[in-house]
């Protein structure tokens, strides 16, 4: 399993970027997440989102 993390402040395209990625590389047939998680709920606020693929299934959703 591949995994990636982006790092971002709130506002900069980082859940737009790891969205986008998912999107493409679904289309590949392999499996894949994106999520975030953010800190405090303003623009400019540190926040991280990341991206799983995987050729399986991909059972771990924390």
């Amino acid at each position: 399993m591949l995994e990636i993390r982006w790092h971002s402040r709130a506002g900069q395209g980082a859940v737009t970027g790891a969205k986008g990625l998912a999107d493409v590389i679904a289309g590949t047939g392999k499996e894949v997440q994106a999520f975030a998680f953010y800190g405090s709920a303003k623009r400019g606020a540190s926040m991280t989102a990341y991206n799983r693929i995987d050729s399986e299934p991909i059972l771990n959703h924390e």
